[in-house]
């Protein structure tokens, strides 16, 4: 039955196909606070501790990390601890945490990013190895 005449049908709720109308949007401080926490989680670390920075990148976000990382306490020196424990080497501990975080930050703010850069500042000793961080596990899923 069509509408009386005169009268205007109301638009639907949804655009046909699915798709919602409108705009979603992710603010810097929101990534940021994301890409904190990601960083933290993989370095062993405090999300207060770390210094989250984005630039552009040929249209890409391009993310970059200043922040220590937790290390073994090394006042253990009767029993020193196996780096393998940790994940590695502080290097090889990093090389792994750019792909991490950089996975990490796409996939829940679903922005691409091009690169992580991560400069370490300094060290925290810690008596359990940083890979256990139950944070690390929730944000890898």
């Amino acid at each position: 039955m069509p509408p009386p005449a005169g009268t205007v049908p109301a638009p639907p709720s949804r655009p046909p196909g699915g798709a919602h109308a409108g705009l979603n949007r992710v603010s810097t401080q929101a990534l940021t606070s994301l890409a904190q926490a990601a960083a933290a989680a993989e370095l062993g670390i405090r999300p207060a501790e770390v210094r989250a920075d984005w630039s552009d990148d040929a249209g890409l976000l391009a993310l970059r990390i200043v922040a220590p990382i937790a290390i073994p306490d090394l006042s253990d020196a009767g029993s020193p601890a196996d780096p393998s424990v940790w994940g590695g080497s502080v290097w090889e501990r990093c090389a792994v945490a750019k792909g991490r975080i950089l996975d990490s930050v796409a996939r829940l703010s679903g922005a691409t990013l091009s690169r992580v850069d991560i400069r370490i500042s300094g060290m925290r000793m810690e008596r359990r190895p940083a890979v256990l961080s139950p944070l690390m596990g929730a944000l890898h899923g």
